[in-house]
């Protein structure tokens, strides 16, 4: 049977993935904190390979699964630090770009393989691309573009050094980054390459009162228009869902889902192909050191792979290996919580892919806002879930009969029982 657009009007939501981060696995949960040394220095041992979790070789921060760029690691960032130092010139328009790729080019021809296929993540946070939104600390970087053409200028008018500033820097920013995801692409061209944070919803306004809805900010959603050349220069996205510790848990899974929605919104748009989406998310609260609960899991992971994201990354600092017992802290945290729900959902996803995708697909919510619908090993049937094929992979929807969860039970394919 050939689903027909005049059935189904959803079925648009439902066309048209990126294909798998790894083979076969639709959904992937890749881990992108440094605790090798719970390991090395403490002898405690992270079961991630029994969970499902990605990592790379030898518990490597950076390796040829999962590589992130951060400031003074990469080229030549410019930024201004909170003492007021200058770093490479301090804003975009200043920086040595040539300089800047040629370090850039160094640095990824000797970190990754030349047949790289991971997530490539470049995490500059320092400033934004986009002028006014540069607010707070960050104004600092408006104020020394003033600075910058004033020192050129000295006669030129307020008004129009602060335009000549704003589009010098947007220009300038522009450049930079575009060039850097081009480079990246050029030498390492099977890696995801992107910018962590991209897009941005801007829905922080919870703590405002009111009624929260998790929307994102409508004149940001505007804004993230105007990236049009970021997007085209990323083969994938990074949005950020770390929870705030603060944020009521009834509004959780709202804040989540926008944030999500806006970066697959952002993945279609104006692209002949849709980028991929890997959500940045953390085993634990933001700025706490408190783990996530077993329902954040569920708003996390769980929401990610039921809108049909690649996979998802977590990250964390050198804090969750900082001591042997913040180690094993950690590692019954894998073992008794996230392991298992990580394991329900990447089997969930896989066994959705083949029943209904017979492989070659994803399954992703017929409807986004049914919040209710999530890939998670159960004997009910996927009635809420549709299937969004591989991008090349013809009509993977018009192959045959589909079995249901009950029926692929009894027929083996079902695993060791349900784990949710």
């Amino acid at each position: 049977m050939t689903l027909g657009l005049t059935v189904w009007p959803w079925v648009l939501f439902c066309l048209g993935a990126i294909l798998p981060l790894l083979q076969h696995e639709p959904f992937v949960v890749v881990w992108n904190m440094p605790t090798a040394r719970c390991h090395q220095r403490f002898g405690v041992a992270l079961p991630l390979e029994d969970y499902a979790i990605v990592e790379n070789q030898g518990n490597a921060f950076q390796g040829q699964n999962m590589t992130i760029f951060y400031k003074n690691k990469f080229g030549l960032y410019p930024y201004i630090s909170p003492e007021g130092k200058y770093y490479n010139g301090g804003i975009p328009q200043k920086v040595r770009l040539k300089q800047h790729l040629e370090r850039a080019t160094a640095e990824i021809t000797q970190l990754l393989q030349p047949d790289f296929h991971g997530l490539a993540v470049v995490d500059w946070e320092e400033w934004r691309p986009l002028w006014r939104r540069n607010w707070g600390p960050k104004a600092v970087y408006k104020e020394a573009s003033e600075q910058w053409v004033w020192e050129r200028f000295p006669d030129m008018r307020a008004k129009k050094r602060v335009y000549l500033a704003e589009v010098e820097f947007e220009g300038a920013a522009q450049e930079l980054m575009e060039r850097t995801l081009e480079l990246g692409k050029e030498l390492r061209p099977w890696g995801l390459w992107g910018f962590y944070k991209f897009p941005d919803c801007f829905n922080d306004n919870w703590m405002k009162g009111g009624n929260y809805s998790g929307e994102c900010n409508a004149m940001e959603v505007l804004r993230n228009n105007r990236l049009m050349w970021l997007w085209e220069a990323s083969t994938a996205l990074y949005p950020s869902i770390y929870l705030p510790p603060k944020l009521p848990p009834a509004k959780r899974q709202s804040y989540v889902h926008h944030r999500l929605q806006e970066a697959f919104r952002v993945a279609r748009f104006g692209l002949e192909q849709p980028l991929s989406v890997i959500a940045y998310s953390r085993v634990s609260y933001r700025h706490s050191t408190r783990y996530l609960s077993e329902a954040d899991l569920v708003h996390t992971i769980g929401e990610s792979a039921a809108l049909g994201a690649t996979g998802l990354a977590l990250w964390g600092d050198n804090s969750y290996s900082r001591s042997a017992e913040s180690c094993r802290s950690l590692r019954h945290y894998i073992t008794h919580t996230l392991g298992p729900y990580v394991v329900n959902v990447t089997s969930a996803a896989q066994l959705c892919s083949r029943q209904l995708c017979h492989g070659h697909g994803r399954c992703v919510r017929q409807r986004p806002d049914e919040l209710g619908a999530f890939l998670h090993l159960s004997l009910q049937a996927w009635g809420q879930f549709c299937c969004r094929c591989y991008r090349g992979s013809g009509d993977c929807l018009d192959q045959g009969v589909v079995l249901g969860p009950q029926q692929a039970h009894r027929h083996g394919t079902w695993g060791e029982g349900s784990l949710w």
